[in-house]
């Protein structure tokens, strides 16, 4: 039987939604950057275990070439991992020379681990200090709109974060809510209504109705 009264607990501090995200002040391969240099656009802040690893060479270059799409969504992308600048650098020209993909975003140097754990990127019981494949969303107005998780083994899906950047503009936007798989020219979702009066309407308002709680209708007519 464990005494848990010799049972040590340790506290893993991690952002949260909805909520300002952690500060930063960082080293990067194109110079210092802090979270505040982002004000007025979305960031996209993605770690990633280690320099010269097979998945994140993927991942890195399929967020390269998306990078002018991410731009006309007013986003910018910014990289991590517990590696020197110099390694990064090194990194990005070796993607450049071996498969033609130029890197122009920042990677974040973190040797510290300052920034991975203020984002909770190393996780609690790893065999070693590599951050995790996270990644953030955080908006114009510096609050954490979204994170999700990935295992080393398995890489990231770059068009997802795309398409949810794309969605929750629209959502701020036009003060709605997405379906699943939601894409652009889709329906969206109408709120559901807040009264028992309401909801008796609800049938007749126009809307391509399924029951009460559950309408959608084009986004145009929102």
């Amino acid at each position: 039987m464990t005494d848990s009264s010799q049972v040590t607990y340790v506290q893993h501090s991690m952002p949260r939604l909805n909520e300002p995200a952690p500060a930063f002040d960082a080293v990067t391969t194109h110079g210092r950057r802090t979270l505040a240099d982002y004000k007025g656009k979305w960031l996209i802040l993605f770690s990633h275990p280690a320099d010269f690893t097979p998945v994140c060479t993927t991942e890195f270059m399929a967020f390269a070439r998306a990078h002018d799409k991410f731009a006309a969504l007013n986003t910018d992308l910014l990289g991590l991992s517990i590696d020197s600048k110099y390694a990064h650098i090194a990194w990005v020209r070796s993607i450049k020379e071996n498969f033609g993909v130029e890197v122009k975003f920042p990677i974040i140097e973190d040797l510290s681990m300052k920034v991975a754990n203020a984002y909770g990127m190393i996780m609690p019981g790893a065999d070693d200090t590599s951050a995790v494949r996270a990644t953030f969303i955080i908006d114009p107005d510096g609050i954490l709109r979204a994170m999700v998780y990935y295992p080393m083994s398995n890489g990231r899906s770059i068009d997802e974060f795309l398409r949810l950047v794309t969605a929750l503009q629209t959502s701020d936007a036009n003060k709605v809510a997405t379906p699943e798989n939601w894409q652009p020219g889709d329906k969206i979702i109408v709120p559901p209504p807040q009264t028992t009066d309401a909801a008796a309407a609800r049938e007749g308002e126009g809307y391509e109705y399924t029951d009460w709680y559950f309408s959608k209708k084009d986004l145009e007519k929102a």
